[in-house]
């Protein structure tokens, strides 16, 4: 009888100590989740982005650890859909108890997960999602007091692929070709034509197609008989290689400019690299960059995971450090004071550079303009805010 009260004993206290160290306040971690296109279309982007971030943490842990304790991160597929998006922040706040959130490169993902990461009041630090909706509601024109960026936005990014193609290129007539399932590629198009329009450019036509389209001649042939000299894709790579390759096929000569959907190592593969000789995108960093910030982190990026860090990579890697940071002047983890330090973010020394939140939570920083040279990225130019 005794022997079995005793062993009642150790089960009880086996359970509560389970209990406790299942407790935020107990627990020797923090857990910060990683939202990201893990899987699906935007796949390459999405795992970037995480293993960027997952960069930062070790950083961290291997120094000691974060408020002396260690950073664990919870990592979330969204599946490159919205409504996967929606249901990863739902996991990540109800069950997985994190006390923050970062990651998501696509904006329809991003504002799927904001609603839910502002309704649970969880701070959520978006990493390469660029559509101004991410932050602000378009209805209303609220700032959400949850969601932040460490990239620039959209009317920034079409601005400066307009300007680029008008003052730099000194080309003057446009097509473009917008994906009609993204909010991303919708916001820049809009953009691009407003500053196309306004530096003295014409838009001579738009057409339109969906992400995991495959065919699309019928399309570029009425492109083709437009004669423009630029034609503007703000879309992902999956789309963007098969549109540049099928365009080139049909003597379609014309300069094709996009925007960060096209940096992925995948874009080559699918366009072929003769097909993107003058071509151009912008995007948040260079992968030839001669900062020795840059480049060291480059280094360790590709001794970690054996290849080159794409803007994503870089992207997660910021945001996680700005999140970081962001714990460190709370000193808590309270989503609430977490919240309160992120707002007030400003001059934080990144690799994509030096790194503010405005007051709709958006990041202040400057642009590159890549440009395809027989498959590879090379730098060509620089653009400030």
């Amino acid at each position: 009888m005794r022997n079995t009260f005793k062993a009642m004993i150790v089960m009880i206290l086996v359970g509560l100590m389970g209990t406790l160290a299942g407790c935020g306040g107990e627990s020797n971690t923090i857990k910060i989740g990683l939202l990201n296109e893990m899987t699906g279309g935007n796949a390459t982007l999405g795992t970037s982005s995480a293993n960027g971030a997952k960069m930062a943490f070790k950083e961290y842990n291997d120094k000691g650890g974060l408020l002396g304790k260690q950073i664990e991160a919870v990592v979330a597929d969204n599946k490159s859909e919205p409504a996967e998006a929606s249901n990863a922040m739902t996991k990540l706040v109800t069950q997985d108890k994190v006390v923050a959130v970062t990651g998501t490169f696509s904006s329809s993902n991003a504002i799927a997960a904001a609603s839910v990461a502002a309704a649970s009041k969880v701070p959520y630090l978006v990493s390469g999602a660029t559509n101004p909706k991410v932050t602000v509601d378009e209805k209303t024109g609220k700032v959400n007091d949850y969601v932040f960026r460490v990239c620039f936005i959209d009317p920034f990014q079409g601005t400066v692929a307009a300007n680029f193609a008008l003052n730099n290129l000194h080309l003057k007539k446009a097509v473009v070709l917008v994906d009609n399932s993204s909010d991303y590629s919708k916001g820049l198009s809009d953009f691009f034509k407003d500053a196309m329009k306004q530096g003295g450019g014409e838009i001579l036509g738009e057409e339109a197609y969906l992400q995991k389209d495959q065919d699309f001649k019928a399309i570029l042939t009425k492109i083709k008989t437009l004669n423009p000299d630029i034609v503007y894709i703000p879309g992902y790579y999956e789309e963007v290689g098969k549109i540049v390759k099928q365009a080139r096929e049909l003597g379609i000569t014309a300069v094709m400019i996009g925007a960060d959907g096209w940096d992925s190592p995948k874009l080559a593969e699918i366009a072929g690299a003769d097909a993107l000789n003058h071509t151009f995108f912008t995007n948040h960093y260079a992968v030839d960059s001669k900062e020795p910030v840059a480049q060291a982190f480059a280094e360790a990026y590709e001794k970690e995971y054996g290849q080159k860090p794409d803007a994503l990579a870089v992207l997660g890697y910021d945001a996680a450090k700005v999140l970081i940071d962001a714990i460190e002047r709370a000193n808590s983890t309270d989503p609430a004071k977490i919240t309160e330090a992120l707002a007030v973010t400003k001059d934080f020394n990144g690799i994509t550079g030096a790194i503010t939140l405005n007051e709709t939570h958006d990041a202040i920083k400057s642009a590159v303009v890549i440009e395809m040279i027989d498959g590879k990225q090379t730098f060509k130019a620089n653009v400030k805010p």
